[in-house]
């Protein structure tokens, strides 16, 4: 019994502590989360701003288009200078993520 007890608490502390459970480079919220990252970005700047969103209900169904070309199509934008992810998290039920791309 206490082996076992031992291995399960071993398992759960490996399965946190991997891949996005714990040792991210980016903030991680389990019960809530609204984060803005970085992706890319160049030396020039740009004055429009598009945005593609994708959304996941309870992990289970995933909907919408959140590329970077979809973005550039919702912002009219033909050259990129930056972009951005945001990223938004309640309790794993609604999670949403939104591509921003800036350019001209």
């Amino acid at each position: 019994m206490k082996k076992t007890v031992v291995f399960v608490a071993l398992s759960v502390a490996a399965l946190t502590l991997s891949s996005c459970g714990g040792l991210s480079t980016r903030p991680v919220g389990s019960v809530y989360a609204d984060v803005a990252d970085p992706v890319a970005a160049t030396s020039s700047s740009g004055s429009r701003i598009g945005e593609a969103t994708s959304t996941s209900y309870l992990g289970v169904v995933a909907l919408g288009d959140s590329s970077v070309d979809a973005a550039k199509r919702n912002g009219g934008i033909s050259s990129v200078s930056s972009v951005d992810v945001k990223r938004k998290n309640i309790l794993g039920i609604i999670t949403t993520y939104t591509t921003v791309v800036r350019g001209n």
